[in-house]
This record gives C-alpha cells, sequence and structure tokens, in this order.
C-alpha cells in the first residue's frame, strides 16, 4: 500500500504569470518579455499654445520606442488639473499602462501636475519619486525642488516627470527597472510575487 504524500510534498508551486494571461502552478513561467503600452502627456500652457515646440515629449517618446514600448496615445495639455485628469483617464482607458507626464512638477504658481494626479489616484507609489530625486541630486542640487512622482490611476501607473527633456529622460532611466512590474499591478495582472 503507497502511503499518502506528506502534507509539504502536496504544497503546490508559487503560480506564475503566461504568455496566454492564464496563472498556473504546474507550468515553468514563460521568460518573455511584456509588451508595455505607453501614453505621453506634455503639461505646459506655452506649449499647449503654441509659443513653444514641445521637445519633452518627442524626447520620452525616443525613450520609450528604444524600450521596445507602444507608443499609444500623445498629448499636449495646459497647466489645468482638469485638464491633466480628464487626458489621465482617457489615455488609461484607451489602454495605455504606463502614462508618462512631463511637466508641472515644479513650485510655480501653475505646476499642479502631483495634485491632478493625487486627485484622482488609487494609490501613490512614493518610491519613485524618492528614487528620482535621490539620483538627480547626483546630478543638480536644484531636484530637491521637483514634485515628481508616480501612482496607480485607473488601470495605468502613472509616472510625473520633470518638463526638462533632459531630467525627464533621466529620471525616467532611473526607475525604468520597476515600470514593467509597476504596470502589470496597475492592470491587475497576477504576478509571482
Amino acid at each position: 500500500m503507497a502511503s499518502q504524500p506528506s502534507r509539504l510534498d502536496r504544497r503546490l508551486p508559487k503560480p506564475s504569470l503566461f504568455a496566454d494571461g492564464i496563472c498556473d502552478p504546474h507550468r515553468a513561467p514563460l521568460q518573455i518579455k511584456m509588451q508595455i503600452t505607453v501614453g505621453i502627456i506634455t503639461i505646459s500652457d506655452r506649449a499647449n499654445s503654441g509659443e513653444y515646440v514641445d521637445l519633452g515629449g518627442p524626447a520620452l517618446k525616443e525613450v520609450a520606442q528604444k524600450n521596445g514600448w507602444q507608443v499609444l496615445s500623445e498629448a499636449i495639455v495646459p497647466d489645468n488639473s482638469e485638464r491633466i485628469q480628464e487626458t489621465l483617464r482617457s489615455f488609461s482607458h484607451q489602454g495605455c499602462g504606463l502614462i508618462l507626464t512631463t511637466g508641472g512638477t515644479g513650485v510655480g504658481p501653475r505646476d499642479v501636475t502631483p495634485e491632478a494626479i493625487r486627485a484622482i489616484m488609487r494609490v501613490e507609489l512614493p518610491g519613485f519619486g524618492e528614487v528620482m530625486r535621490a539620483e538627480s541630486m547626483k546630478i543638480t542640487p536644484n531636484s530637491i525642488l521637483s514634485r515628481s512622482l508616480a501612482a496607480i490611476v485607473e488601470f495605468s501607473l502613472v509616472i510625473a516627470l520633470p518638463g526638462k527633456p533632459s531630467g525627464a529622460v533621466e529620471c525616467l532611466s532611473f526607475v525604468q527597472g520597476a515600470i514593467p512590474h509597476g504596470v502589470a499591478l496597475a492592470q491587475r495582472v497576477p504576478t509571482s510575487c
């Protein structure tokens, strides 16, 4: 007579996510790169009115494409909380798992991006802002004045980056490693942790 497996032997392996979206503890996980769909929002009164050419949005688009991310939506909006919120929600509903904003994170009277995001977020992810500021301090002491942040809005990971193109690209590079997992969590995709 065969003995029953012990309780320890009957434990299932931790579930893993697969390319077909199925979480199955009996299959070995596939090593795939998650396709990330991106929305890019430039937040600037002057760029919105045509006073100057937007350079931040195109710089972020170039980085996104180099990373193999699909840029799905782009917009230039004024420094206006309602317009920022409408655009964030619209991009999330269009399927952007990652939304990058550039501009409005300073301390000027029209810099309202953090407040606009916080008013509609499900949860803030303070580690993103902390890392962006800490790493930027190695480049310029003025980075301590930045209010960059990340949050989950609807089903998207939203990262608010500085308005200066070089600052936006640098800050994105500092947090890039956490983006795929953050997008998966925002979209409520089962993960292995």
